[in-house]
């Protein structure tokens, strides 16, 4: 009796791949430029967009689309902050955003009236880093609270992101925590990646976080 091998994986990635190009070519020809964040739970992603809406929206016109497992609730808490539609996916137990469910997002913006979308995926530092959004840069967030090891755990999020973000550095004085050490290890697995020092919750370093939207945004620099 022969064997019949279904690669459904492959096909799976194969085809949210399309939908991924479909996505970059349609923001590109609009001009908008957008990011993918991905993060453990718990990270202060929602957070850090509240932040960012609250300072940069009334500048220029920023689109959401959250992930979530179940529930609505970063979608209730970034609406407050914004005049424009904020979009939430539940996932109903998937693990990740995929690309068919941002073009169906995307489709439903007037791109003419944004310059910026953020994709806040689904908590979990495994499945978010190895799918495509159509998407310009991945952004990891991670916070002080977890372990300084985290690029070790999860390589292929930090090789795969353009921007490492830790967030909550106002904690690190009742912490045991070396921010070099977790610096020097993201940069082990991606020499490339940039990094920005935060606290969403108490405003510190988020001007840097700022200029570089700004930039990105204006397209002074390239994302």
């Amino acid at each position: 009796m022969s064997v019949r091998t279904i690669h459904v994986q492959g096909n799976v990635m194969a085809r949210n791949d399309e939908y991924a190009d479909r996505i970059r070519r349609r923001l590109r020809d609009a001009g908008v430029i957008a990011f993918n964040l991905i993060s453990s739970p718990g990270s202060g992603k929602t957070t850090l967009l509240e932040r960012t809406l609250d300072r940069l929206d009334a500048e220029f016109p920023i689109a959401v689309v959250t992930g979530d497992v179940q529930t609505e609730n970063d979608a209730r808490r970034l609406e407050r902050h914004t005049g424009r539609l904020v979009q939430a996916v539940v996932t109903d137990g998937g693990c990740h955003l995929d690309a068919r469910q941002i073009h169906d997002a995307v489709g439903a913006l007037d791109l003419r009236e944004t310059r910026l979308l953020f994709v806040e995926n689904v908590g979990n530092l495994v499945c978010p880093a190895t799918w495509d959004l159509g998407e310009a840069a991945k952004i990891v967030v991670l916070s002080v609270t977890e372990g300084e090891d985290k690029p070790l755990k999860y390589p292929t999020a930090f090789r795969r992101a353009r921007y490492a973000v830790f967030n909550k550095i106002d904690l690190l004085p009742h912490l045991d925590y070396d921010l070099d050490m977790a610096v020097r290890y993201a940069r082990q697995i991606n020499p490339e990646i940039e990094t920005f020092f935060v606290s969403a919750q108490t405003g510190e370093g988020m001007d840097a976080w700022y200029r570089f939207l700004r930039s990105r945004v204006s397209g002074r620099e390239a994302a």
